[in-house]
């Protein structure tokens, strides 16, 4: 774990927690408690979990569609639940039913220490990549206006994973105001991939001068290095392959300070617009 005092500004203490999610929900449940105590216990306000939180399968097959549930089902329950009783903000990936049933969403579900949903963001990017086919048993979320949250005096939003390659979409919030993008990961392992996490998620916080919290799952299927990436670039928090929390503290004071030398976002000629 990674501790930095803030220098200036009203703090925030974030959090990411990182561990590898299976197919028991209960014990995906059990792993969420311990870790968002202990870093309630340390002094976190928002703890963000990886993709995936609520139930994980290494090759997606009919057994994540029966594993859906609705947001208000018995895990964004136990998500709210363990937030009012914590008194912080959580952060996490569950598989959320669609419509049809046929497919899921793969969601990032954010509650509030008052155990009240306040954000939920459904995966737009598919990670039809590197041999993989989310698509086949997972639906795009729809295009909406982008959802956020404060914590403290820090305005959060949320992506999800594969969108980090995908710098239109954290442009986005930026513009919608977000100064801290919670980003839950289930970053799979192969060659270079640990090197694309680490850049992809500096290059997304440096650009839009915002902090970029990213949880990933723990090896062996996550490249795990879940970390915490400040305007400037800085990773301020960081984990290695261990189930863990880091936590750090950030201000808005320090993404000022950061927006007057490097005011990239005023000089930019182009802006984001749907596809």
């Amino acid at each position: 774990m990674t501790l930095r005092t803030a220098t200036s500004g009203a703090a925030v203490a974030v959090a990411v927690a990182q561990f590898a999610p299976g197919d028991d929900k209960e014990l995906n449940l059990a792993a969420i408690r311990d870790l968002a105590t202990t870093a309630a216990t340390r002094g976190a306000q928002l703890v963000v979990f990886p993709e995936y939180s609520s139930f994980f399968l290494p090759s997606l097959d009919e057994k994540v569609v029966e594993a859906a549930e609705p947001l208000d089902g018995p895990f964004g329950t136990a998500l709210a639940a363990l937030a009012k009783v914590l008194g912080i903000h959580i952060v996490a990936g569950m598989v959320e039913e669609t419509m049809g049933g046929e497919r899921v969403y793969n969601t990032a579900l954010a509650v509030d220490p008052s155990g009240q949903r306040v954000a939920a963001y459904r995966k737009l990017h598919l990670y039809d990549a590197f041999g993989q086919r989310e698509s086949e048993w997972v639906a795009p979320g729809p295009i909406g206006d982008p959802e956020t949250f404060v914590v403290g005096d820090m305005t959060v939003a949320l992506q999800t994973c594969y969108d980090l390659r995908f710098p239109e979409v954290t442009r986005r919030l930026a513009d919608a105001g977000a100064e801290l993008v919670a980003c839950p990961s289930e970053w799979v392992r192969g060659p270079l991939k640990e090197h694309h996490w680490r850049t992809l998620i500096t290059a997304r916080a440096l650009e839009n001068t915002i902090y970029l919290a990213a949880a990933d799952h723990a090896p062996p299927i996550g490249v795990g290095n879940s970390m915490i990436v400040d305007p400037m670039g800085v990773e301020v928090a960081t984990i290695g392959e261990t189930t863990d929390i880091a936590l750090t503290w950030v201000t808005s004071d320090r993404i000022r300070q950061v927006r007057r030398v490097n005011p990239a976002l005023e000089l930019r000629r182009f802006g984001v617009h749907e596809r």
